[in-house]
């Protein structure tokens, strides 16, 4: 089981600020440690206008999983003519993982976004549906535990959009430093109330 999950190689953090919310993600493409094929991987998925997903685990089902789930979200949209919240995307998501729990897909998605009051919303998921909500950050991927370290040392509450891009930057590059099977470069989305900022970042390719 591990050794799917670990086939591909990730890392993927979501952190709450003041009235925003931010996602990242490395961007390496690899099987193993022994081969990287490429260094521009998707792994983070815009749902909605507020709501991103980062999808971490073997390559083949977060392609499947992005692509179902853009189709649920916009059958919801059309069927209820509304957009769905962030904590019912999490809902949708564990619900889908759950029914196939007996050949699960290997991934372990993060949801963030801000619910319909703005608020931030993160939470994460273990591959048959698990969910977990947290206040300040969320990790997922190959590069977890190391992901955790530098989150703990460097998040603190109250912080406005550019104080969560630099710090959420800064523990994904430190952390993926740390992780052979991720990093080769990253992408930060930056979600607020008005806007959303997409970054990339240029991290260390050996």
């Amino acid at each position: 089981m591990g050794g799917l999950m670990e086939y591909n190689g990730s890392a993927i953090v979501a952190m709450a600020g003041e009235n925003c919310v931010a996602i990242a993600a490395d961007t390496r493409h690899g099987i193993r440690q022994l081969m990287t094929v490429g260094c521009n991987r998707q792994k983070v998925f815009q749902l909605t206008d507020q709501t991103f997903v980062g999808l971490s685990g073997l390559a083949t089902d977060v392609q499947t999983m992005s692509q179902l789930l853009d189709f649920r979200i916009k059958l919801y949209s059309l069927r209820e003519e509304r957009t769905m919240q962030a904590p019912i995307i999490g809902n949708l998501i564990s619900s889908m993982l759950y029914e196939k729990r007996f050949g699960p897909y290997f991934t372990e998605p993060v949801v963030a976004g801000l619910d319909k009051d703005k608020k931030p919303y993160i939470c994460t998921f273990d591959f048959i549906g698990a969910l977990s909500t947290a206040e300040d950050f969320v990790v997922s991927g190959t590069t977890a535990e190391q992901l955790f370290g530098v989150c703990e040392s460097f998040w603190r509450p109250g912080m406005n959009k550019d104080e969560l891009f630099e710090t959420i930057s800064q523990c994904l590059l430190s952390a993926v430093d740390r992780d052979c099977l991720a990093g080769w470069g990253g992408i930060v989305h930056v979600i607020t109330p008005d806007e959303i900022i997409t970054k990339t970042l240029k991290g260390r390719m050996d």
